[in-house]
């Protein structure tokens, strides 16, 4: 363990500062100037104040955790190390849908370990995203490349999930009566349980069937196949998809990607939607994720497309510019009338896996599956020579062979060689073949076979080399990835410049405070996120034997301990590898509670107006009905129509949903009312818990009155949000409902025999990045959490009360005070001068910040969160920006600054506009670029005017355009 020395700027003597002390921005003089500005002399008094005394543990007083004691980085990270150690690495044949790769360390120290990559947040804000929308465009043209479908989404959570949103998309789309969705059996069972999962609760029957037989009886509003099969099998889907169509169902192809790169595109054969995963280019294992999954589909579909899109619009000087399209289709507009959870991205893995095809081309690509097919080809006709039954003629990296009583000895043994290989069944073993794959393995697997045989095999030699084992007739012969994007950057020099200069182009939290309310930007230290990288948490596949993975499943029980005490809840799942999911999981959770008692009736869920968008898409997808409760003037939940809308339906009453503090940033003080109506008539109360870091070491929502709630670990947790993913959202549950969490069919441990089947594909979810969330919860103890929650807390009402002469704060509770964010109303301004919410969100790119949260949950407002992480120099920054917009906004007013032609509506100004030989502006150049004079030392220079969004959704581009489009 390395020794930590003494920060030279303490003096002789004094204790070097812990990481909770690293980890909060404001130190205790800091802490004072801000305390005195908001009239308390302390963060504990303030706490005192602003919450509820009726949802404390003890009136005025934090709640105590029981939690180890908070340890230094070393130690952390020490403690850690002897976690990895207990897990065991093989060298994975298991397949299934994981594979072993080789990440480029170029890309994984530029991007997976770059704060600048990781820190992002998604890019709603296009003008200071360029740089990472550039990227998830390579990813959206690779993956459309690949498939042979036109558009392409920029990442879904995983395969599973991916095939669950690909199957609601064909019901929206064929519009069809009928309720069938039928399905290949020889598919990956994780994601023929996540489709069941996903379709229970909306009326699907999934009908399963041996699609090599054609097409069962019936009408279909859509069929999925698997492509190569689980079992290996490469098949021509062509017949299958013209006789879903000749029904009117739309065919659904799931693909892997890797094979697609010597395979026939699923899109030449007439697919209309194809979904998988891109977790074996360049993205580790990681005991199940995280990993992004793709959909893509044909035209006519790209507005049912869930998730996020990115297209190509212009900016003001009519340069191309990017930007994410179609942004209507967005649940925080949807709402109730969702069907689909934008929330599902894994946007830092999309990148990875389009910067893998950007570093190794069309044709490293190709000479990676021929290599990867090769090594296949020789397995098959090595067990061949030994008399073994391989049952598919024709594969691309899988096989199954047939060992009649003899699977498990066969896997036993090449576990003994250190190789996991796949038990299918009694007599069926599997293996994959992937770009980790060697001759040597190939080696260790024939004489692991040999060495059970019933009868003597000769002594293994080097197996005969084997013919191609791709049907000629699927044999790919289209180029792809011609874009000059994947054949210019060979040297690594060359691509090392390219993904520096798409950073340069953005703002994260590596270069200034992101104050998005509701999002919780907060620091992600260094020492969380080291370990992830380690191959023994990295290099698990989510299907080995448990006993290889003892490290990470204690990692897994100390985090899902650790967050029920901190919540108050009995029993915690953290499968759910999104907030989305986290919430579906809690839902579906809340109607099996209702189902086993009985009362199969109870599908209403109440959610408030000030809700999260999600919560309205999730309660969908669990099958329930929306019911919005009105908020009063003070923007909290209306305790009159709340009760009105129970007494309407109190026999349907499921839940509700509500998020505390609201997103308002109020602790409304009628939380435990609420709870007890909705308990008084038969319901349960779900506790959104994005704002969890308002609430941390004060109070506990599973003793207040909730009975369910889900966490984002990529908030209070500090798993950064990666540009719009990675995250975790883990479900937390009382007593009564801990038999309804999710579990897994691949996994016992995963979750109880009574749940309600899978929400993502791997057992423990993203089990990879859940290091991140033990070392923070393990390094800042009890103390430090709840110091982390007050100096939320008062950065928020310190730039409220400094913010308030200028810019009235909407909604406040007691006391004038307001929860860990705060939400600035400048609809008045707007009405007088014409200058909107956009305009200062732009206008802040100018002073090197990104906006606050725009529109939600009150349009035309602007909610800003702080963080703990800030200290007062970065708080005193945004409020003097802030004002000085404020001010620029008093001149529009006033005349002093044309109405359309001054620096708000013309932000933000690029440093081409601003240096070029014209200025037609009759404000200076100098205002322009130069608002506050600390700026002439460190600017961050906006690389394109801003974006003209509704031409990019009326002319949609999404993927790469021609390099000729960037020219003059």
């Amino acid at each position: 363990m390395s020794v930590q020395p003494t920060p030279a700027h303490l003096p002789a003597g004094e204790p070097a500062l812990d990481f909770a002390d690293r980890h909060i921005g404001p130190g205790p003089s800091e802490r004072d100037t801000m305390l005195k500005t908001v009239g308390f002399s302390s963060t504990a008094e303030l706490m005192a104040a602003a919450l509820p005394q009726d949802i404390l543990s003890a009136p005025g007083r934090p709640a105590p955790l029981s939690l180890p004691e908070a340890a230094s980085e070393g130690t952390a990270l020490a403690e850690l190390r002897a976690l990895a150690r207990r897990n065991q690495v093989l060298t994975s044949m298991i397949g299934q849908g994981y594979y072993d790769t080789v990440t480029p360390p170029v890309i994984l120290r530029n991007i997976m370990e770059n704060p600048a990559w990781y820190t992002a947040y998604t890019p709603y804000q296009p003008e200071i995203s360029q740089g990472r929308l550039e990227a998830l465009l390579n990813f959206q043209t690779m993956v459309a490349d690949l498939t042979g479908l036109p558009v392409s989404g920029a990442s879904l959570l995983d395969e599973a999930t991916a095939a669950a949103e690909a199957m609601t998309l064909a019901r929206r789309a064929t519009k069809a009566k009928s309720s069938t969705f039928v399905v290949d059996s020889d598919i990956f069972p994780q994601t023929l349980a996540v489709l069941r999962t996903r379709a229970e609760p909306l009326g699907i029957d999934v009908v399963v069937a041996d699609l090599d037989k054609g097409l069962p009886a019936g009408d279909a509003f859509g069929v999925l196949v698997q492509y190569p099969a689980a079992s290996g099998a490469v098949r021509d889907p062509r017949a299958l998809i013209e006789a879903a169509h000749e029904r009117g169902a739309l065919a659904v192809v799931a693909a892997d990607i890797l094979a697609l790169t010597v395979l026939r595109s699923p899109g030449e054969f007439g697919a209309d939607i194809v979904v998988g995963s891109t977790q074996r280019f360049g993205v580790p294992m990681g005991f199940g994720g995280p990993h992004a999954g793709y959909m893509s589909v044909r035209e006519g579909l790209q507005r049912q497309l869930p998730g996020r899109l990115v297209g190509v619009s212009v900016d003001a000087s009519g340069r191309p510019a990017y930007r994410l399209a179609l942004q209507t289709r967005e649940q925080h507009i949807r709402r109730e009338k969702a069907t689909s959870n934008i929330c599902t991205a894994q946007v830092l893995l999309a990148v990875m896996a389009g910067m893998y095809a950007v570093h190794h081309g069309p044709q490293g690509l190709r000479a990676i599956a021929e290599r990867v097919h090769g090594h296949a080809t020789r397995l098959a006709a090595g067990l061949r020579a030994q008399g073994a039954e391989v049952l598919h003629a024709e594969f691309f990296d899988t096989l199954r062979v047939r060992v009649p009583g003899r699977a498990g000895t066969v896997v036993d043994a090449a576990r003994e060689r250190g190789i996991n290989l796949l038990r299918a069944d009694d007599d069926t073993v599997g293996l994959s073949c992937d770009e980790v794959t060697t001759s040597e393995h190939v080696d260790l697997v024939l004489e692991a076979f040999a060495s059970t045989a019933a009868e003597p095999v000769a002594e293994v030699a080097q197996p005969p080399a084997a013919a191609d084992a791709l049907p000629a007739a699927l044999r790919r012969d289209v180029d792809y990835l011609t874009h000059p994007v994947f054949t210019t950057h060979r040297s690594e020099t060359s691509l090392l410049r390219y993904m520096r200069r798409l950073s340069d182009k953005d703002l994260a939290l590596d270069r200034t405070m992101i104050p998005l309310g509701s999002c919780t930007m907060k620091l992600n230290a260094t020492a969380e996120m080291e370990p992830i990288t380690w191959p023994e948490f990295a290099g698990l596949h989510p299907f080995a034997p448990l006993d290889q993975a003892a490290g990470t499943l204690e990692l897994i029980r100390d985090l899902e301990r650790w967050l029920a005490e901190v919540t108050g809840y009995d029993a915690v799942s953290l499968q759910p590898n999104a907030g989305s999911q986290g919430e579906l999981a809690g839902l579906l959770a809340i109607r099996a509670y209702h189902r086993d008692r009985g009362e199969e009736g109870r599908d209403l869920c109440l959610i408030p107006a000030s809700a999260h968008g999600t919560n309205a898409a999730s309660a969908v997808m669990a099958g329930m009905r929306v019911r919005v409760v009105a908020c009063d003037e003070d923007g909290n939940v209306d305790l009159e129509d709340l009760r009105a809308k129970i007494d309407a339906d109190r026999d349907r009453l499921a839940a509700i949903m509500v998020t505390y503090p609201s997103t308002h940033g109020v602790y409304e003080d009628t939380i435990t009312e609420v709870c007890r109506l909705v308990h008084e008539a038969g319901g349960q109360v779900y506790v959104d818990g994005a704002n969890f870091n308002a609430l941390l070491g004060w109070a506990k929502p599973g003793e207040f009155g909730a009975d369910v709630s889900h966490l984002n670990l990529h908030k209070t947790f500090c798993i950064p949000h990666g540009g719009g993913g990675p995250g975790v959202g883990p479900v937390a549950v009382r007593a009564h409902l801990a038999a309804f969490l999710p579990n897994h069919p691949a996994q016992p441990e995963a979750g109880p025999y009574t749940g309600v089947g899978p929400v993502s594909a791997a057992p423990f979810g993203s089990a990879g990045i859940l290091p991140i969330s033990w070392a923070y919860i393990r390094m800042m103890g009890e103390r430090g959490l709840r110091a982390a929650t007050e100096a939320a807390v008062l950065g928020a009402n310190y730039i409220a009360k400094r913010l308030a002469a200028h810019y009235p704060v909407l909604y406040t509770g007691a006391g004038g005070l307001v929860a860990h964010e705060c939400i600035i109303d400048v609809r008045a301004l707007s009405k007088r001068t014409g200058i909107s919410n956009e305009d200062i969100a732009k206008r802040l790119i100018d002073y090197g910040f990104h906006a606050p949260t725009m529109s939600f949950p009150v349009a035309g407002t602007l909610m800003v969160e702080p963080t703990e992480s800030e200290n007062l120099e970065e708080l005193d920054r945004f409020i003097d920006a802030m004002i000085a917009i404020r001010g620029e906004i008093e001149r529009v007013a006033e005349g002093g600054y044309d109405a359309t032609d001054n620096p708000l509506k013309n932000a933000p100004h690029t440093a081409e506009a601003v240096s070029a030989d014209e200025w037609t502006h009759a404000y200076p150049r100098s205002e322009a670029a130069y608002p506050v004079p600390a700026l002439r030392l460190n600017k961050y220079w906006s690389p394109v005017g801003r974006i003209d969004q509704a031409y990019g959704d009326r002319n949609l581009v999404c993927s790469c355009p021609a390099p000729e489009a960037f020219e003059d």
